[in-house]
């Protein structure tokens, strides 16, 4: 009686275990890894003579704040 006990135990863990492999598999195409808001801008001022103006304005100004 143990033994059909422990079987019919190992076979429901078994295929709980390919359940939940399962859903992890499913979950994983909603759960992506999300790039950082930051490097979807970085670099997006580059060559850009607006920045560049912007840019030194400050430079200016905190020079001037001394």
């Amino acid at each position: 009686m143990l033994e059909y006990k422990s079987q019919h135990l190992e076979t429901r863990v078994a295929a709980l275990e390919t359940e939940l492999a399962q859903m992890r598999q499913m979950l994983s195409v909603f759960v992506q890894k999300k790039t950082p808001w930051w490097l979807k801008v970085a670099g997006s001022f580059e060559n850009d003579p607006t920045f560049d103006e912007a840019n030194r304005l400050g430079q200016e100004w905190r020079k001037s704040a001394e």
